[in-house]
């Protein structure tokens, strides 16, 4: 098996060069800095300035493209994010002459990206072109852009300080081969010797099938774990600017959180599922049937050995080790008499709309004659939903509700008793559940509040279930 590990630096952790370059490329890698592979990702805020907002969905580059509501307003988006960019530069480069080199890098691909929009644009004028068979490409090419400049950077401002670092490109800007994800990683890897150079390589990676087409928004952790599987990493490594915790401490308190030191995929898979990814379930995959053991670290503390996460690691006592949720989840509700004997068509249909509009769906009540969906998704989409349903079923009553989900999650909840305890810890509080589910497997239970009380609901969960119980310190245990 090989030495080495393949590493992903997150987008906030990537705006401070010198805490990734002292903190995570010179820090903690022994006599030196080379046995490592970096996937970066764009610097926080940029992908979202090309594409769309990931929460908020205020419309960027691509979404002001795709809307051409406003034809000028696209262009307008662009002219500021390339000020954005020139001002960041401006922040890693202090001399005159390396910020030229790295304006004119990211220029060139800013001005060609923008003229293959232009032209699009003009060209979808004429009956015969549609711009939505279109959209996914251009969505490909915005994104890419973000990683191409942060990985030129990184690998640039390296060079200047003694590392001997390279820029791995899988974008494939101006290449008019069309390979395999797999395929594309394996070429630009070739005669790269990471013995003695550090390769940064684009968190973006070009694929004949598009990896954003599968993936959207969690494209640069599948290239992190095929790179991974590919070279057959010892150990793959996510450095993020906070530690995987029992809790979000700015919810709970950063005094009362602590480091979960050892989980497993399945936790992961449980975050992911509530949009809280430690990494995209897919990208997961690939690691765990591979066996590669994947860490988190934070930037900002070194000399911490994060969170380890693996296949087969079970808590040594039961225990709940993280208090997640979701907020803005959307209850929507599809009562019909006509239900009763028939759950699994109305199910069939209603699952086939969802995934239509592509709502995300985080849980799911059903009984005789309703059909309940908690939906992550923004409220166009839901009255879509809805009004798709309303057409299927016109004899149905649709409710829908503004809610929010609270979960407690552990490798091993297999604790007599605590469902009770739980939603007495939540009664404590005076807050309701509208709703809850205990999975068999005995990894996560899920409490539907209302939308007000979300942050009530993480604090008392993580009061009465970590922090002053057995399992808290088992969890302290564990990060120990």
């Amino acid at each position: 098996m090989n030495t080495h590990t393949v590493e992903k630096i997150g987008g906030t952790s990537m705006l401070d060069y010198e805490a990734v370059r002292d903190n995570i490329i010179l820090a903690g890698a022994g006599d030196t800095p080379y046995g490592r592979i970096f996937v970066v990702s764009a610097y926080a805020g940029i992908t979202n300035r090309l594409l769309e907002h990931k929460k908020s969905g205020r419309p960027g580059v691509y979404a002001l493209f795709a809307s051409s509501e406003h034809e000028g307003s696209w262009r307008e988006e662009f002219a500021l994010l390339r000020d954005d960019i020139y001002a960041l530069n401006e922040s890693l480069f202090p001399q005159a002459d390396e910020l030229e080199r790295a304006n004119s890098f990211i220029n060139q691909r800013l001005a060609s990206a923008e003229r293959c929009l232009e032209d699009l644009q003009r060209l979808c004028q004429h009956g015969h072109f549609a711009l939505e068979s279109h959209l996914a490409t251009v969505r490909e090419m915005l994104a890419s852009l973000g990683e191409a400049h942060s990985a030129w950077n990184t690998a640039t401002l390296l060079q200047r300080d003694g590392v001997d670092a390279c820029f791995i490109d899988l974008t494939a800007w101006r290449s008019e081969e069309h390979l395999p994800l797999d395929e594309r990683i394996l070429q630009a890897m070739t005669g790269v010797d990471v013995n003695t150079t550090i390769p940064i390589v684009t968190g973006y990676a070009h694929s004949d099938d598009g990896l954003m087409a599968s993936f959207d928004r969690g494209y640069s952790e599948m290239t992190f774990s095929r790179l991974a599987v590919l070279t057959e990493a010892r150990e793959a490594i996510i450095h993020k600017e906070y530690h995987l915790s029992s809790a979000d401490p700015k919810v709970v308190g950063e005094e009362n959180v602590v480091p979960i030191g050892r989980t497993n995929y399945d936790v992961a898979d449980q975050l992911a599922n509530l949009g809280m990814e430690a990494i995209h379930p897919k990208a997961a995959k690939g690691l765990r049937k591979s066996g590669i053991p994947l860490r988190i670290k934070n930037t900002f503390e070194p000399e911490h050995t994060g969170t380890l996460l693996t296949s087969d690691y079970v808590s040594s006592k039961p225990c709940v080790e993280i208090i997640a949720g979701s907020r803005n989840v959307y209850a929507l509700e599809v009562f019909d008499q006509d239900m009763v004997g028939q759950v699994a068509v109305y199910d069939r249909e209603i699952l086939a709309v969802m995934r239509r509009y592509k709502a995300h769906i985080v849980s799911k009540d059903i009984n005789a004659n309703t059909i309940t969906h908690y939906l992550a998704c923004n409220l166009k989409t839901v009255k879509r939903i809805r009004r798709a349903i309303e057409e299927i079923y016109p004899s149905a009553e649709l409710d829908q509700q503004k809610v929010s989900i609270v979960s407690a999650i552990g490798s091993d909840m297999q604790i007599p008793g605590v469902l009770a305890r739980t939603v007495s810890a939540l009664a404590k509080d005076d807050i309701s559940v509208l709703a809850m589910h205990q999975s068999r497997r005995q990894v996560d239970m899920q409490f539907v509040v209302l939308q007000d009380d979300y942050e009530k609901a993480i604090m008392a969960l993580h009061r009465d279930l970590v922090e002053t119980t057995d399992h808290g310190r088992a969890i302290c245990l564990a990060a120990g």
